[in-house]
Order: C-alpha cells, then structure tokens, then sequence
C-alpha cells in the first residue's frame, strides 16, 4: 500500500513530537531524519501528482 500525502505529513509531525519528548538524543535524532525523509517524499508526490503544496 502506498502512503498518501497526507499520511507522510502526519508521519512526519508525529516524529517531530516524538522527538520532543525528552528521550536520548540518538533516538531523537533518527526520528527527526525520518520526519525529513517523509517530507521530502511528500514534496516528491506532490510534484508527481501535479497537487499544490499545503502548508
């Protein structure tokens, strides 16, 4: 199953919260580089598909 937009921007905020909660910093920093990777295919998807970025 392929993830949508919108479910790689909601992948992406809920490790950018996870992230925030006070864990160790290798932890924290992965998710961070997996809320990144989930933008950037966001965008890539966006592009393909011809849709408008939402902010």
């Amino acid at each position: 199953m392929t993830r949508t937009i919108n479910d790689l921007r909601d992948q992406a905020d809920r490790a950018e919260r996870l992230a925030r909660t006070g864990m160790d910093s290798l932890t924290a920093e992965r998710l961070r580089a997996y809320a990144e990777e989930c933008r950037i295919a966001a965008v890539e998807r966006e592009r393909q598909s011809g849709a408008s970025p939402a902010g």
